[in-house]
């Protein structure tokens, strides 16, 4: 019983597709559009007002979707209307959907969003998640 169950998950290609992005950034944070399923986790975890950081950066279409074209990530501060003085330079990795990206620096303490970008085909879904710098 618990094998046809298993069975039927994986022929929703949504969820399988989830679920991978899931087990590649265990620990990380999840985002999801209508056409995507975004992971990432920065390196290190904590990041810090004038200190560089990484992120790992997974991109899962889902069922119907083509691949990502290009996958920025930015952060704006709301509250004052700028953003990061670094550009991020995200390169893709492995396994396929798989990115790092290098380069982030927030250069002053408080709330900030990240910023992704995934392009495919004509259009471009926006993803953000807030985070607060101390």
């Amino acid at each position: 019983m618990a094998r046809r169950a298993i069975a039927l998950v994986c022929l929703l290609p949504s969820a399988c597709l989830a679920q991978a992005c899931d087990a590649e950034l265990a620990g990380g944070s999840r985002l999801e559009s209508a056409r995507f399923v975004v992971g990432f986790r920065t390196e290190p975890q904590t990041v810090a007002v004038g200190k560089h950081f990484a992120m790992t950066i997974s991109v899962c279409p889902k069922a119907g979707v083509q691949t990502p074209e290009s996958v920025s990530v930015d952060a704006f501060m709301p509250e004052h209307r700028h953003g990061m003085n670094y550009k991020a330079q995200v390169t893709s990795a492995s396994p396929p959907g798989s990115y790092h990206a290098s380069g982030l620096m927030f250069h002053m303490p408080g709330r900030w969003e990240f910023v992704f970008d995934v392009r495919s085909g004509d259009r471009t879904d926006r993803l953000t998640r807030p985070i607060v710098v101390q």
